[in-house]
């Protein structure tokens, strides 16, 4: 019998850093890595269509269970027979279990050690997730890589949350991946790591996520509100811990800044609204630091967003009409600043990876920073 292909291969790895460019083999497709996921929590990434995704370049989106859960429900999306369908989309997607909305929901939900008890924000109704719940969701959903339902305290939280929020993820992770093994999908499931700004519980939290040999490993918690040396801090520590041989996934990781950091540290995937609720919000990411469109300094200027950039609204439109949109609340607006600033993460990111694999990375890193610091 032929040998199954690896779910990961690390193709480079930088001689100064952790940095590393790899393939996650999918049956969607293969996804290079470092890689940026667009984040489409309801089934779509806001304002743009698949064709938009693929010309930005990217390999993978992420959706939310709890979201697809209640809307459109899970009757609708098996008439498709997948998210993929229900979306026309092809690649891979990767699903989120619904734990962050444990925490961001959290005045309408209550944990226990069975699973998570909602209140739907959409019209009240009561519902009770389990661990297995979640699993049989996403399996409906049929997405290529599944997070288990995991729990973290709010920050800043006490030493003994994250110690309970550990616990709870421990053992609803071992429930969710027994739930896994026996559906047989063939897909492909990650673990979360938790335990708030504690090294100890972080590690912790790994070595008892290990034993369950998952095929990847996420580090999540992060980005809620910690300070910027607290965050280096739990990435520089735990990002090159996690088992070398499968991918290394940093949940809602968000600034350029940040992610290069953690690719450093070993990071492969990433994910983050910041670019595309920034771009509804008028404020675009460039080569040489960011700009806020609606600034009247622009109202005349003919120059596209980003003179280094190829994408579709920096080829074909000026910042005084993306101005001009902007302030007149037109739709188009919003189209197009996703455009540009999805395109200029994936951008990055190839970038990055090309650096990766030629043995460059550390000149194109002091390079880059430096540009987007103007």
């Amino acid at each position: 019998m032929a040998e199954k292909p690896s779910f990961f291969v690390e193709t480079a790895r930088d001689k100064d850093s952790h940095a590393r460019a790899g393939i996650i083999a999918t049956g969607r497709g293969n996804i290079k890595t470092p890689v940026f996921m667009p984040v489409g929590t309801a089934g779509t990434v806001k304002g743009l269509t698949g064709r938009q995704l693929v010309e930005c370049g990217a390999q993978i989106i992420l959706g939310n269970t709890y979201h697809l859960f209640l809307r459109p429900g899970l009757e609708v999306i098996d008439l498709f027979s997948s998210l993929h369908g229900f979306m026309g989309w092809s690649g891979p997607i990767l699903t989120d279990s619904g734990g962050f909305q444990i925490f961001s929901l959290r005045d309408r939900s209550r944990v226990e050690e069975g699973g998570v008890h909602f209140q739907s924000h959409l019209d009240g109704t009561p519902f009770f997730l389990t661990p297995q719940d979640v699993v049989a969701i996403q399996n409906r959903l049929d997405s290529d890589i599944q997070m288990v339902l995991d729990c973290f305290a709010p920050y800043p939280a006490q030493r003994a949350e994250d110690e309970r929020a550990l616990t709870l993820t421990g053992a609803w992770a071992a429930r969710a991946r027994e739930a896994f093994l026996k559906s047989g999908r063939g897909r492909r499931q990650f673990a979360i790591v938790q335990g708030g700004l504690h090294l100890d519980l972080r590690e912790l939290s790994l070595d008892q996520l290990k034993t369950l040999d998952f095929d990847g490993y996420a580090v999540g918690g992060l980005s809620v509100g910690e300070q910027p040396g607290e965050f280096e801090e739990i990435v520089n520590f735990i990002m090159p811990r996690l088992p070398s041989d499968r991918p290394r996934y940093l949940m809602g990781c968000g600034s350029p800044e940040e992610i290069v950091f953690a690719v450093s540290r070993g990071a492969d995937m990433f994910d983050c609204v910041l670019p595309t609720r920034n771009a509804r919000n008028g404020t675009l990411f460039t080569s040489r630091g960011k700009l806020r469109i609606k600034n009247e300094k622009y109202k005349k200027d003919e120059n596209p967003l980003d003179p280094n950039c190829h994408c579709y609204t920096c080829r074909h439109h000026s910042r005084a009409y993306l101005r001009h949109l902007y302030l007149a609340g037109e739709i188009l607006a919003a189209v197009l600043n996703t455009v540009h600033n999805l395109h200029f993460y994936l951008d990055f990111m190839s970038e990055m990876r090309y650096a990766i694999n030629s043995g460059e990375f550390g000149t194109w890193k002091d390079s880059f920073l430096s540009g987007i610091s103007d």
